[in-house]
């Protein structure tokens, strides 16, 4: 499922190492946006990995599904596509 992971955290460290540990589930789209094509357990794990993230008062993280239907409708003005789920992976 298509997932797009936004977040404004005030706090540097905080920030920098939310933004390390996304980049294990996706891509950077934008400064603080990530999409990332994930299983049922990568978004649990990713859900417990959000949950974790010690925030101030006026931060926020928000996490959105994208329906496979509406994700063929997303638009992009710009550089970057859609991420999408790759055939194979290289570890």
């Amino acid at each position: 499922m298509l997932i797009l992971i936004t977040y404004d955290i005030e706090n540097d460290r905080v920030r920098t190492k939310l933004a390390h540990k996304l980049k294990d589930f996706g891509r950077r789209v934008q400064l603080s946006v990530f999409e990332a094509d994930v299983s049922a357990d990568e978004l649990q794990r990713l859900t417990d990995l959000l949950e974790k993230v010690t925030l101030a008062k006026e931060d926020s993280i928000r996490l959105y599904t994208i329906c496979s239907t509406c994700s063929g409708k997303v638009k992009i003005w710009g550089a970057g596509e859609v991420t999408e789920d790759r055939d194979f992976y290289i570890v």
